[in-house]
């Protein structure tokens, strides 16, 4: 289309009212040159390329003829990614304004007047289908990748486990009136149906033959406390309806086991990297608690860890204690190998892999599950580590975990011992007292005028003069020896070790 008036698109709030009629649309613009699709593949490949800012073919061919002739004049283009596209490749000068927008919307209210030869159902059915084919390329819709089918799936596979425990209960307790034993005997619930269902009555069991259903040493241990039951005895219609009930337990235990092939072949075409990193039941259920794959991959790892434990992170939050370890991804095969201790550590580093896998899941164009498989081998390698007390450094801003023992401090005082430093030859004490008396003569005068003193003393009190002379004597005699030996002998300070 040409523009005819350049003068009126000026006025851009008022432009609308140049095209509320066809004929006031013909005088704005003309028809310059109109080209069809020859199917809705070509239309869609052209809007697709539109969308996406590229210049399609045909577009291309049609530029290169008609707006060639007239390259002096400007190219008025809704799109500005567009416009700059078309200036690179052709060399034509685009203009992108509020201006062009309007133009482009009065044009589009008006072009089956504008295009001649064109019915207006024919247009219809061509938008119509148009349309329809866009959203579907937008969305990238594809049947595989259908995700509702997997939250249904999960959501009946967990109602039908809650249903086939209350079944086999009834069942167990019921039958229990009439044969109490076989409940001990037989453990696995499927079993115990399968036999009660083609056996009935227990009298009935010394004369059949239960061996395809039982090993042969449980079924003598059945048959001999069939013969000695303490059970009361039921009526036919009793087994019958008793029978009924066995019969729904081993119809929908083998709907559970269809249904879970099903979910496993399901989970591995939606997402097969997250199937490989926490399993079918475990990915199933977190896709299912988000509601869809793309929700699921919009959350942080930190959210994918508590996934399913809401109430106890708002309650903890709310009482001040400590919050939730893991939610769902607790039943994951990696967190149930690990010890108490290393759960919350393997639980933060399995959600973190999880979560990479999920979006590579959602939004890569690749189907195949090798990078679940390395993620799961990291994982598997941490765990390892950790069992093994060998704590390192995965990652460069990763902090040690090895603690150190509280240190305490303990100081022993040792004496040093002079007697190794002594080069004098060893002398006896006698001989010792001798020349440290010869030497010094002031301590035997202080000796005497103690003595002298002493003798005073005793004198005056007179109770036990001899006893104490002799004890004064022994403590004088040591104190010389003390002396003398301080004197002859150097001694060396005490070393403290601390």
């Amino acid at each position: 289309l040409q523009v005819l008036n350049e003068k009126k698109l000026q006025e851009v709030d008022s432009l609308w009212k140049e095209f509320e009629t066809p004929e006031k649309a013909n005088k704005i613009v003309k028809l310059k040159h109109f080209e069809k699709f020859q199917d809705t593949t070509e239309a869609l490949a052209a809007s697709t390329a539109l969308v996406e800012g590229k210049l399609s073919k045909n577009l291309k061919k049609i530029l290169k003829k008609i707006v060639a002739k007239d390259a002096h004049e400007q190219l008025a283009v809704a799109d500005a990614k567009l416009g700059g596209v078309i200036k690179d490749k052709l060399n034509l000068s685009c203009i992108h304004s509020p201006m062009v927008t309007e133009l482009m919307r009065g044009i589009r209210s008006q072009i089956e007047g504008l295009i001649t030869g064109l019915p207006s159902r024919e247009m219809a059915a061509m938008c119509l289908g148009l349309a329809h084919s866009l959203s579907r390329y937008k969305l990238k819709f594809s049947p595989d990748k259908v995700d509702t089918m997997i939250i249904q799936a999960i959501s009946l596979l967990d109602d039908l486990d809650k249903e086939l425990n209350n079944y086999i209960m009834r069942c167990r307790e019921w039958y229990g009136w009439h044969f109490p034993e076989l409940g001990k005997i037989i453990t696995d619930n499927l079993t115990y149906c399968k036999c009660v269902r083609k056996v009935g009555d227990r009298s009935n069991f010394a004369s059949s033959d239960v061996s395809d259903i039982l090993p042969e040493e449980i079924e003598e241990d059945v048959k001999a406390a069939a013969e000695i039951s303490m059970g009361t005895e039921v009526s036919e219609e009793d087994i019958n309806n008793i029978i009924h009930l066995c019969d729904q337990v081993i119809e929908i235990s083998e709907y559970r086991t269809q249904l879970y092939d099903y979910l496993k072949n399901r989970m591995m075409a939606i997402a097969p990297n997250l199937t490989v990193m926490v399993g079918e039941l475990v990915g199933a259920r977190l896709i299912a608690h988000a509601g869809s794959l793309l929700n699921l991959a919009k959350h942080p790892a930190s959210t994918v860890q508590l996934l399913g434990a809401e109430k106890a992170l708002f309650r903890a939050l709310k009482t001040k204690r400590d919050t939730p370890k893991f939610g769902l991804i607790y039943h994951a095969s990696l967190v149930g190998q690990t010890n108490a201790k290393n759960k919350g550590k393997i639980s933060r580093m399995l959600a973190a892999k999880t979560a990479l896998t999920i979006r590579y899941d959602a939004l890569g164009e690749n189907t195949s599950a090798e990078m679940g498989a390395e993620n799961r081998l990291k994982v598997e390698t941490r765990l390892r580590l950790l069992e093994e007390r060998g704590i390192r450094r995965i990652s460069g801003t990763g902090k040690a975990l090895a603690k150190t023992d509280k240190y305490q401090n303990k100081s022993e005082v040792k004496v040093f011992d002079p007697s190794g430093d002594s080069t004098l030859p060893v002398v006896s004490k006698k001989r010792k007292i001798q020349e440290v008396e010869d030497q010094d003569t002031e301590v035997p005068v202080k000796a005497k005028k103690s003595k002298t003193e002493m003798k005073e003393g005793t004198a005056v009190e007179g109770d036990e003069p001899v006893k104490k002379k002799k004890k004064k004597k022994d403590k004088e005699k040591q104190a010389e020896e003390e002396e003398a030996l301080n004197e002859e002998l150097p001694t060396s300070p005490t070393v403290e070790v601390r």
